[in-house]
C-alpha cells in the first residue's frame, strides 16, 4: 500500500461528534461542539475532551466542575457545526440552533435533549498541551435513548446514527454497516495457531 506522508497535523479520522454542555457562573448553559473527545479509561469510568484554553466552555468547566458530553445524531450535522463556529459569549446557541435542553441525573449541567447518548462527567483533572487543556471526565452517569434497546435489553447502535467528523478534511459523515464483532471475530485469528 503506498502513502504519503502529511507531517504532523490533526488528520484522523473518524472521530464522533459531540456537543458538550456547560454551565457558566451566571447559570447560563453553553454548548460547544468538539470532536476531541473519546473514553480513555474503564476503571474509574472517564472520558477525555479537548479544548482550546480560550474557550468559553473551558471557563465554565473550571468554574463548575461539571460537563456532559452530547453524542450527535448524523440527523445534526448543521446544528453540531453551527455550535462548533460560533462563541457562546456572542450568540445564544441553544436557541439559534433550536436545540432544547433536560436535566441530568447527577449533575447541574443539562443534557441536550436531542442527542440519543449523553455522558455526565465530574472534572478529575486538566493537562496542558500548549493552547489546549485536556480535561479528564469522571463518568458519573450514561442516558441512552430507550428506542435503541430490544425487548431483551440487547442495544442496536443503528438508532445512534452518530455522526463523525473527519479532521483535517473537514466533513461530517454518519457511519456504514457492522464489519464485525469486537472481542470476538478476532479471535477466529488466534484459533488457527
Amino acid at each position: 500500500m503506498k502513502k504519503r506522508t502529511l507531517g504532523p497535523c490533526v488528520t484522523f479520522f473518524p472521530q464522533p461528534t459531540t456537543i458538550i454542555s456547560s454551565v457558566s457562573q451566571d447559570g447560563q448553559t453553553n454548548l460547544m461542539t468538539a470532536s476531541w473527545a473519546g473514553i480513555v479509561s474503564k476503571t474509574p469510568p472517564t472520558m477525555a475532551v479537548s479544548l482550546n484554553r480560550g474557550r468559553k466552555t473551558y471557563e465554565n468547566i473550571l468554574h463548575s466542575g461539571e460537563f456532559v458530553i452530547n453524542m450527535i445524531p448524523a440527523s445534526l450535522a448543521v446544528e453540531a457545526d453551527y455550535c462548533g463556529v460560533r462563541s457562546g459569549r456572542d450568540e445564544n446557541k441553544l436557541a439559534n440552533a433550536s436545540l432544547t435542553l433536560e436535566p441530568a441525573a447527577k449533575l447541574a449541567v443539562p443534557l441536550l435533549a436531542e442527542s440519543p447518548l449523553n455522558v455526565e462527567c465530574r472534572l478529575l483533572r486538566e493537562i496542558e498541551l500548549g493552547e489546549y487543556r485536556l480535561l479528564l471526565g469522571e463518568i458519573v452517569e450514561i442516558h441512552a435513548i430507550e428506542s435503541a434497546f430490544s425487548a431483551n435489553g440487547e442495544i442496536d447502535t443503528r438508532a445512534f446514527d452518530p455522526l463523525v467528523y473527519l479532521g483535517g478534511i473537514r466533513q461530517y459523515w454518519n457511519l456504514g454497516e457492522k464489519c464485525a464483532d469486537a472481542y470476538q471475530d478476532g479471535l477466529r485469528l488466534a484459533d488457527k495457531k
